[in-house]
């Protein structure tokens, strides 16, 4: 039996369902008596036991951004005016994970044009730098200055701004935290300059320069995200059991430590436009270590597979207008959550760090994500050994982690093998296509058609750029997942000036990488590699619905 509360304020309402409402109601009270609320908003970086305190200590800024950022505004609306006056109007995005995430939802939801380049892929690289390159302003964001994506993308713009006759300088602007490599670089070329708050990690960085500077130049209301997120601001702080954030984690945490570690999100009329793909990192990449941790699973409609029907082991959220299910959880756990984007941002922000608390984790670290990047760097250097495939089907060869395929000789029967290593009580399958997102778009419906198939929880990512979110999860969540890679050859390869590698060359050994850090994890993975893009792409269709 489900039952339901709500709770509300200005600007926001949420609606809960739990299973066990005496259960739900000690662990809000325990985070209410804990002080956890207000510990946060004054950065205790002791709430995560001892081995997360040098890590959260670093992490915490975070909470009084809705206020710190203001002087920005008016800093990025008057170079906003600057370029438009120069003919500028294009805006690029080069980033990955929480450089290009939060921007890319602020601009969809303000209904602003923004270009994100968050990819390997050739094809994809060269749409974007082959538009408009007089009127394009490129914004290259890297917390670390040393993103090896990020620093490509930027490598190939540079070359074509002096291919074109323009000066990069004029064209390219940088956000990084003070002191990076990429900080030095840019200020001895010239390029101007925006320095993020080094206390603030990548997925929690939505309200700082790495969110606002491409949003507001290219032309998001930027001043309104922070009232926003100001406005819900004192609720969050309060240790109050009506606080929301307490609430919505303490919903999250308590489910997990019931066995209910997926959390299904869905829209219902919010207005905001892919908020899903935003809160699918900062739940994956600060719950899923140790073991542990909560996999979102983001759905395009609230009567997808995975929303309806659900599974008990997950718990349902929909964001949007009206507090009400349509949908009742079969877990029994589930919530609406109804408010602006910038309140929405801020909620999700607190909640996931209550819940990491529950959980028993480290919400501010990624300790398995570094090493999908070694993995690709050893690829690139020549020191991974190059994967032979098990067998070819017509335009697919397939490849597979040891011990996964035995006899299979075609695409279906492979694929029919990886889905019969679910667990059909814990399991879930994970689809990461590297592959142009901008062309092959309409691929991200197999998961629907997979959902359905399997009965059970199943994400889509495109690759590379889920390396910098759910990637996390894959490798330090619960070891219950499968996963189907998708590769391809490119239709022309692009080099990458100043590096002994072409971006094709990158992306092969970022997804060959990846797949071996899941294999020593002890995960099955099955890749299917399309040496023909049309064909193989008729094949995988046919296949996978």
């Amino acid at each position: 039996m489900t039952d339901w509360s709500t709770t509300s304020g200005d600007g926001f309402e949420l609606f809960f369902g739990y299973r066990d409402e005496n259960a739900f109601a000690s662990t809000v009270e325990q985070l209410v008596t804990d002080g956890v609320a207000s510990g946060i908003a004054k950065r205790n970086a002791t709430l995560w036991g001892p081995e997360a305190e040098s890590e959260a200590g670093k992490r915490l800024a975070w909470v009084g951004l809705a206020e710190e950022s203001r002087p920005l505004v008016d800093e990025i609306v008057g170079l906003r005016d600057v370029l438009a006056d120069r003919g500028c109007s294009r805006i690029v995005l080069c980033g990955m994970g929480g450089s290009s995430l939060a921007p890319e939802v602020i601009c969809a939801t303000h209904g602003v044009e923004l270009t994100v380049l968050d990819s390997s892929d050739p094809d994809y690289v060269r749409g974007a730098i082959g538009e408009n390159l007089e009127s394009t302003v490129v914004v290259v964001s890297s917390k670390s200055g040393g993103t090896v994506e990020t620093d490509s993308q930027k490598r190939a713009y540079e070359q074509a701004f002096r291919d074109a006759d323009l000066e990069p300088a004029a064209h390219i602007i940088v956000v990084t935290d003070p002191g990076s490599p990429l900080d030095e670089s840019a200020t001895e070329a010239g390029y101007r300059v925006f320095h993020a708050d080094p206390d603030v990690g990548g997925r929690y960085s939505a309200l700082t320069a790495f969110g606002l500077v491409p949003s507001g130049l290219a032309g998001a209301d930027i001043g309104r995200l922070l009232d926003e997120a100001a406005a819900i601001q004192p609720r969050l702080e309060a240790d109050d059991p009506d606080n929301p954030a307490l609430r919505l984690g303490a919903l999250l945490g308590a489910a997990n430590t019931e066995g209910v570690d997926k959390v299904v999100l869905g829209d219902k009329d919010s207005g905001i436009v892919g908020f899903g793909d935003w809160a699918e990192q900062l739940i994956a990449e600060s719950t899923g270590k140790n073991g542990k941790g909560i996999l979102p699973v983001v759905v395009p409609s609230l009567d997808a597979p995975n929303f309806s029907p659900s599974t008990k082991d997950e718990v349902l959220v929909t964001i949007g207008s009206g507090v009400h299910m349509d949908a009742l959880p079969s877990s029994g756990w589930g919530a609406a959550v109804s408010a602006s984007l910038g309140a929405q941002m801020l909620l999700w922000e607190y909640a996931t760090a209550v819940a990491g608390r529950i959980i028993g984790i480290n919400p501010f670290d990624q300790p398995d994500v570094e090493s999908a990047k070694q993995a690709a760097r050893d690829m690139l250097e020549g020191g991974g050994d190059k994967p032979t495939p098990v067998f070819t089907d017509g335009p697919v060869e397939v490849y597979a982690t040891d011990g996964l395929l035995s006899g299979e000789s075609t695409v279906a029967d492979a694929v029919a093998t990886l889905l019969g290593q679910l667990d059909p009580e814990h399991g879930y399958l994970a689809v990461m296509a590297y592959l142009d997102r901008a062309r092959q778009a309409h691929l991200a419906h197999v998961r629907d058609h997979l959902a359905e198939r399997t009965g059970r929880p199943t994400t889509f990512g495109w690759g590379p750029r889920f390396l910098h979110s759910t990637g996390q999860y894959h490798k330090g969540g619960p070891p219950t997942g499968v996963y189907l890679q998708v590769t391809a050859e490119p239709l022309q390869d692009l080099e990458i000036p100043g590096r002994p590698f072409t971006f094709g060359g990158f992306i092969s050994a970022q997804a060959i990488g990846d797949a071996s850090v899941l294999a020593d994890h002890g995960r099955p993975v099955l890749r299917l590699h399309l040496t023909d893009q049309q064909a193989g792409l008729g094949v995988l269709r046919e296949t996978l619905r």
